[in-house]
């Protein structure tokens, strides 16, 4: 049965550049040393997981890419990544819509991107058919996706994702690891 991983970007850096005509474009935002760090936790989570993933894809905002970046590194091989400039703050819908255009083939996707749109699609194939969140991994999302956080599903087929049901196997945080910060 084929995986998907929604992953939030890490944590971005809000500060302006220091130029008086121009602010720093959302888009362009790289992450803030919190961020930095833990990127790398959760790309250590997914190998030592045994979580490689076949397919990456990828916000092209840069917090994003960075955060794509630092996971990667930490797994054995690398997987093939696409980065795309629809996934940038995109809704559910169109997240949906490029997940179900994927190989059958593909057994594990990665998708790195950002709230809210990650967190309605989690929490929306995190539902059983009657509505339900169920479960402490399902109550703890429904709380909050935060920055770096990994919601894990075991999905029916590519084509049909959001159709039939996904099953939420587990949502780790940052926080959770061995060496975050609280």
């Amino acid at each position: 049965m084929p995986e998907l991983l929604l992953l939030r970007h890490a944590k971005s850096d809000w500060t302006k550049p220091d130029r008086k005509d121009r602010s720093l474009d959302d888009f362009d935002r790289p992450l803030a040393p919190r961020g930095r760090k833990a990127a790398p936790l959760m790309g250590r989570y997914l190998s030592e997981h045994g979580l490689q993933p076949d397919l990456v894809l990828c916000s092209s905002a840069r917090r994003a890419r960075e955060t794509g970046d630092l996971v990667l590194t930490a797994l054995a091989s690398a997987p093939e990544i696409g980065y795309l400039k629809t996934l940038y703050l995109a809704p559910p819908s169109r997240l949906l819509a490029v997940l179900r255009r994927q190989s059958p083939d593909c057994g594990r996707i990665l998708l790195i991107g950002h709230n809210p749109g990650l967190h309605h699609l989690a929490l929306a194939l995190a539902r059983d058919p009657a509505g339900r969140l169920a479960g402490t991994a399902a109550q703890t999302l429904a709380e909050k996706f935060p920055t770096a956080a990994l919601a894990r599903f075991q999905v029916p087929a590519w084509p049909v994702l959001g159709e039939q049901p996904a099953t939420l196997t587990e949502f780790v945080r940052p926080r959770d690891l061995a060496g975050a910060e609280d």
